[in-house]
């Protein structure tokens, strides 16, 4: 076997002339060579698909070969092409575990109650600038529950979330109050859709109160909210979609969800931010 071969002659290459060794063993020596170089690009390239498979294993197969390739880069030094990195994951059944995309219409416009000031522009050049915010479905318990998130575009940070039975306006509220007392912005535009609990007096009027600028999305459009939707369409896929269907009681759903966050922030990479994650983005540029 060539892997025995080469291991002999290097055990024993100190001590005796590698041609020596070859005559011994009946190889020639350029044979040597040519399964030394083999052998050593094997062994490189098991400890290439080790360290991949432990990168997408510590992400819970979250990551496409792009942002594996720019973790090794980053924080391995290990530099390659991304296709060598897809064939890897792929060898290794490594996939990302796909989110559904979302359908690509428009069903049309409707009489906007507050103005779209945001207007699609998701960037923002310094931290409470704009935020976002919306309510999804946590259809994974024993019963229904509603989770209430705000996100900073500046870094896509999530700054505050509420969990709760009700999707109420005091959902809401509870929110906007944590994101307030976290950041207390100077002047804030906050996005929203058109949902009631975001009409509401108490919602408006809390926001007019802190000095916030409100914005909302046009019915029908949700384009127009498409990176916190982005959001909770991750959360939903990573965390409860790509497991195993299993009975979940609600204060582990809530757990869950509390660990995803958690993750989101300080640990998941995103492209837009230079492959750092939300608060590694706002750290390094502070």
């Amino acid at each position: 076997m060539p892997e025995v071969v080469v291991q002999v002659v290097r055990e024993l290459k100190d001590r005796y002339p590698v041609t020596l060794i070859c005559s011994c063993l009946g190889i020639p020596r350029s044979t040597y060579y040519r399964w030394e170089k083999k052998w050593e690009e094997f062994m490189m390239e098991s400890e290439l698909e080790r360290l991949i498979q432990e990168i997408c294993v510590k992400n819970h197969y979250r990551y496409g070969h792009r942002k594996v390739r720019e973790v090794l880069r980053l924080k391995y030094g290990i530099k390659l092409n991304r296709k060598t990195v897809q064939k890897i994951m792929q060898k290794r059944n490594l996939q990302c575990r796909v989110k559904k995309k979302r359908q690509n219409w428009i069903n049309g416009e409707s009489k906007i109650i507050v103005p779209n000031r945001l207007n699609r522009d998701f960037t923002a050049s310094q931290p409470n600038e704009k935020w976002v915010t919306d309510i999804t479905y946590l259809p994974f318990g024993t019963s229904m529950l509603y989770l209430s998130t705000i996100m900073d575009l500046y870094n896509n940070e999530i700054i505050a979330y509420q969990i709760s039975d009700r999707q109420d306006v005091q959902l809401v509220l509870k929110t906007l109050e944590m994101a307030v007392k976290e950041r207390q912005p100077k002047q804030v535009l906050f996005h929203s859709d058109q949902g009631a609990v975001y009409t509401s007096y108490a919602f408006q009027h809390l926001a007019k109160e802190k000095g916030i600028t409100t914005s909302m999305s046009r019915k029908g459009n949700c384009h127009d909210h498409a990176v916190i939707e982005s959001f909770h369409s991750s959360l939903k896929s990573e965390t409860f979609y790509s497991q195993e269907k299993q009975n979940l009681t609600n204060s582990i759903v809530k757990q869950m969800v509390q660990n995803y966050i958690y993750y989101y922030n300080q640990i998941r990479i995103q492209a837009k931010l230079n492959y750092l994650s939300p608060i590694e983005f706002r750290k390094q540029a502070a």
